[in-house]
């Protein structure tokens, strides 16, 4: 076998192909869906936004708090069952979502589908390839993500259509049937770990060559400054992230362009966050997973302050552009950064500690983002904040120190295979 040569019949690429399709459909139902089911639901119910959007976050909140729980169980007892039962718990709340008539009944529903997404999306998937791959868990995750981008893309449109021919409740009921009939058998072929079939991570044929790999408890990382770091960073980044996914329409509204145009634009970010990962992959190799990361939270202050100062649409495509390649490449990030630091033992609660950190605080984004906008009457100030919180979060990475090294500044293996050094 060549030394940088993925082997093809190994079974962990089998399961991440099932992965990538079960993520892209359990965001593009679970996530993306109550943007589309939300307006007919209120014109029926009488409901207000501040109503059902408190249903949405009440379930993003249940997520996250149960990140720590759902990574422990993955690593002492592997992700099929979970997964499973997520799919299971997934559909069933489809259907009971479809049969609501009151706010009580709307907000057990979504304490329900928290649960079902915080078993089902990236971050038991990432998990799972950290137990299977070592060489090329770079690659296993870049498949993942570049297919479970395209959710949107490929959901939006179909819950739109379906809730124009069906209603929003009898669409909820054939995306259940969705749900359930696809993600239930690609979440089975998931096995625990490669010994169980008789395979080494990345279908290495000899078990003694192994890749130097980090190993530290949940307890341990929990304890370090560099955990602490890390969650501060990735906060920071889903701090302007959340702010710019709520107030991005509107931002671009105040400032006289049209809503064709804008629609145009905002959308077009769910398309570059694609490309983000393209480059991530060769710059981490290039450059180190630590300056790789360091170019994405300087790559997203630059776009906010593309959008502060740099007039007329040229300035918003170059937002577009660089805002976009930071959030597609910032998921790269955090699955690389938890991995290389820590190892595959304890992954699931380590990275469910960060996800946790990340759940209770991100809702101050947008919170953040309105009121100062109340304020100063106009969104530059936001944005000004915004890329300090960029700037500060990359200052962060800084802080970082891989395990058993001085610090990030050319030290650490890149994302990729690691250089053959003298």
């Amino acid at each position: 076998m060549l030394p940088h040569a993925a082997p093809r019949c190994f079974y962990g690429w089998r399961i991440v192909w099932a992965l990538a399709l079960t993520t892209t459909i359990s965001y593009g139902i679970l996530y993306y869906g109550f943007g589309v089911l939300v307006k007919p639901m209120e014109a029926e119910l009488g409901w207000s936004r501040t109503q059902t959007s408190g249903a949405y976050s009440l379930g993003l909140l249940v997520s996250g708090l149960m990140a720590i729980p759902v990574g422990y169980w993955v690593d002492h007892r592997g992700a099929r069952s979970l997964l499973l039962l997520g799919s299971l718990l997934g559909s069933l709340m489809l259907l009971a979502w479809s049969q609501v008539h009151s706010l009580g009944a709307l907000y057990g529903v979504w304490v329900g589908m928290g649960l079902a997404m915080a078993m089902v999306l990236y971050e038991v998937a990432f998990t799972v390839v950290a137990v299977w791959f070592r060489r090329w868990r770079h690659r296993a995750t870049f498949v993942i993500t570049m297919v479970a981008g395209l959710a949107s893309t490929v959901f939006v449109p179909l819950e739109t259509l379906l809730v124009e021919n069906l209603g929003w409740r009898s669409a909820l009921v054939v995306l259940a049937l969705i749900f359930g009939l696809f993600t239930l058998p690609l979440h089975a072929v998931v096995r625990r770990r490669p010994q169980d079939l008789g395979q080494w991570p990345d279908g290495e044929s000899d078990p003694g060559v192994k890749l130097p790999e980090a190993s530290v408890s949940a307890r341990a990382a929990f304890a370090g400054a560099t955990f602490w770091w890390l969650a501060t960073a990735f906060t920071l980044l889903r701090l302007t992230t959340a702010a710019i996914g709520a107030h991005g329409v509107p931002l671009l509204l105040e400032r006289g362009y049209s809503p064709a145009f804008t629609a145009a634009a905002v959308g077009s970010i769910g398309l570059v966050q694609l490309l983000g990962r393209a480059f991530f992959l060769p710059g981490s190799q290039r450059w180190s997973l630590y300056g790789a990361t360091l170019g994405v939270m300087l790559c997203q202050a630059l776009g906010s302050l593309a959008l502060l100062l740099v007039p007329g649409e040229l300035g918003v495509w170059a937002f577009v552009l660089l805002y976009g390649m930071s959030n597609g490449a910032g998921t790269l990030a955090r699955a690389g950064l938890v991995a290389e630091l820590y190892g595959s033992e304890s992954y699931g609660r380590i990275n469910g500690g960060i996800s946790l950190v990340v759940s209770l605080t991100q809702g101050l984004g947008p919170i953040g983002a309105g009121l100062l906008h109340g304020v100063a009457g106009s969104y530059d100030a936001v944005l000004g904040v915004l890329v300090a919180a960029s700037l500060l979060a990359a200052l962060c990475v800084r802080k970082v120190r891989p395990t058993g090294q001085p610090g990030p500044r050319g030290a650490g293996p890149g994302f990729g295979p690691p250089a053959h050094r003298p």
